[in-house]
């Protein structure tokens, strides 16, 4: 009997890249990972993600992108550079609810199989030391607020990373080399949140 292996989709910018970490230690690839040590047949993560990318970036590379008719699994997580380049969050929130809908539509219209990642606050990592790290915690508060009502409407899962990424003021072992990004740790704190809805909704 042939063996029925998982497809994942991974949607995002340099938080889905992995940016300053090697690619096995992404989210997405340690997510994988974790899946197949509890047994899980599953094919490595497609991504669709480059650092710098907003929402706008992001849906235009869909739109010019083949992809699979259906994944069994979609992971969303954008939104830190449309905040990084100042803008508007009308344009985000039309933008994340277009890729939302996409999500859905590659998940073959199952908000079970959809996972939303909340937007890390960057403020509390060295790159932000002499910006406004008051306003930067604020805004990323608001495309949260928003992306989660979303995500809500839709009944997608989500996952609320932000409260970790605020622990790495007092934790230097959460940030990457680059002073900027997450580490491995980090990473692997989502990895462990996105296996266990993937597990859970597979048993259902």
């Amino acid at each position: 009997m042939t063996k029925h292996y998982f497809t994942y989709l991974a949607l995002g910018d340099s938080y889905t890249v992995g940016e300053a970490v090697s690619l096995h230690d992404s989210f997405p690839y340690q997510t994988v990972q974790a899946l197949r040590e509890e047994g899980i047949h599953i094919h490595a993560p497609e991504i669709i993600a480059k650092s710098g990318w907003t929402t706008t970036e992001l849906a235009k590379h869909l739109m010019h992108t083949r992809l699979n008719e259906v994944y069994d699994f979609v992971t969303l997580l954008i939104g830190v550079n449309n905040q990084y380049k100042n803008l508007s969050i009308e344009d985000y929130t039309s933008d994340f609810e277009y890729l939302l809908h996409k999500a859905l539509h590659l998940a073959n219209d199952n908000p079970e199989r959809v996972i939303v990642l909340s937007v890390p606050d960057y403020s509390v990592t060295p790159f932000a030391k002499d910006k406004n790290v008051q306003k930067i915690a604020e805004e990323i508060d608001q495309f949260n607020l928003l992306n989660k009502q979303i995500a809500d409407q839709y009944k997608t899962h989500y996952i609320n990373i932000t409260r970790g990424t605020r622990l790495a003021k007092d934790e230097p072992s959460f940030i990457a080399a680059d002073g900027l990004h997450p580490s491995a740790k980090e990473y692997k704190k989502w990895a462990e949140e996105v296996a266990d809805i993937i597990i859970a909704s597979i048993k259902l």
